[in-house]
């Protein structure tokens, strides 16, 4: 009996262990594809990889780089978009991007924004959720250290001191968690998309009928605002908005 649940253990160990090595197996064998000029190999590798339901910054940035190797740009923009929203602040992931994004047709000129959002944004996009709910693990441990000295010391001026020290680390442990969940809420929504049909006559209303407002073509990012229907209600950062059919974006 008791061989037998060792044998089960056993047997479970060794399926994970298997499971474990089979995505690292392949993404080495997508990034052999992808330095030997295979891209078509290399990116059903990856795809294949996203498809056990794994992801992360770098494999969408690989993935992104080999469609854009390949030329197939649109796919690399939203490959490249995915990965910014994983890992917001990466300076390669945004330069490549940016050049992918030299080839989409439609130049579309950013609304301006107040400076005290762009600085909000700028700070929000410093780590990603994960990022930032390490950094609040690990000040309110430093905060907990704090409270103890201030509990444990002798002197007044400690206890003010380790008091102070610990309201302020607390401060930025809570700031840490809300901003952890803020990127967090903001990958879940998944509320921006990139435009893969050649082109997109954006109506005033979601049916046919509607008047023709203006034309995007694809490799436009935009923000779904509303879906109602076989439709969405789309906004362009230069304030432009209007109804397309979904089945003319993907969603980052």
């Amino acid at each position: 009996m008791i061989m037998k649940k060792l044998f089960i253990i056993l047997f479970i160990l060794c399926g994970t262990l298997i499971a474990n090595a089979q995505p690292e197996q392949l993404l080495k064998q997508a990034n052999n594809y992808y330095t030997a000029n295979d891209f078509d190999k290399a990116i059903k590798a990856y795809e294949s990889i996203l498809g056990q339901g794994l992801e992360s910054s770098e494999l969408y940035f690989n993935l992104g780089n080999a469609c854009y190797k390949k030329g197939e740009l649109t796919k690399a923009i939203l490959y490249y978009e995915r990965a910014k929203q994983l890992a917001p602040n990466d300076d390669d992931i945004q330069f490549n991007l940016e050049l992918a994004n030299q080839f989409v047709v439609d130049k579309i000129v950013p609304l301006p924004r107040p400076f005290f959002v762009k600085w909000g944004q700028s700070i929000l996009n410093m780590f990603s959720s994960n990022g930032w709910a390490t950094i609040s693990i690990l000040t309110f441990v430093v905060m907990l250290v704090f409270a103890g000295l201030f509990v444990f010391a002798r002197t007044t001026s400690l206890k003010k001191l380790s008091f102070a020290l610990g309201i302020f680390v607390l401060a930025i442990s809570l700031l840490a968690f809300v901003l952890a969940g803020k990127q967090k809420a903001k990958l879940a929504r998944h509320n921006h998309a990139i435009i893969f049909s050649t082109t997109v006559t954006v109506k005033s209303s979601p049916d046919e009928s509607g008047t023709d407002l203006f034309v995007i073509h694809e490799g436009v990012k935009v923000e779904i605002k509303e879906e109602l229907g076989s439709w969405a209600n789309i906004k362009l950062e230069d304030g432009n908005a209007g109804w397309v059919k979904k089945g003319t974006f993907e969603k980052i």
